[in-house]
């Protein structure tokens, strides 16, 4: 069993978008849900209180304990969208020198608003996201 804070839950991915109270975060929600959905295939799921996951993985940590988490996924925060890519960005840049304007973390993006990127090269990362996820953890 993992032992990670940030597990699947029962909430409606639909109604905690609808609760987000900045109009622009919502709207850029939906947009992403819908977006996810159709590259995916899968059913939107809540980890945690505010991440929108697709899918699911198993790994195992340099201790030997298993956990279990999303594929792909996103959260509609205060500050800005966040896109989870997992594991990482490393072969990326090529794709991340066209999307436009971003911060990045180690396994995310941080978009201010889905206006400053390119949608198309967005969605090219998070299906070249899923490919590197599906090599090193097989469906």
């Amino acid at each position: 069993m993992s032992e990670l804070k940030t597990q699947p839950t029962t909430i409606d991915p639909r109604d905690f978008i609808a609760a987000v109270e900045h109009p622009v975060r919502r709207a850029d929600a939906q947009t992403l849900l819908g977006m996810m959905d159709r590259i995916t295939g899968w059913e939107a799921r809540m980890w945690g209180p505010s991440i929108i996951g697709y899918g699911s993985y198993r790994y195992q940590t340099a201790n030997g304990k298993w956990h279990d988490f999303m594929r792909v996924g996103f959260s509609p925060r205060k500050a800005n969208q966040v896109v989870y890519i997992l594991p990482g960005y490393t072969d990326f840049g090529p794709i991340l020198d066209r999307i436009g304007k971003y911060k990045k973390g180690k396994s995310c993006l941080y978009i201010n608003k889905l206006a400053d990127v390119d949608l198309a090269v967005l969605e090219e990362l998070i299906k070249a996201g899923l490919d590197d996820m599906a090599k090193k953890y097989p469906l």
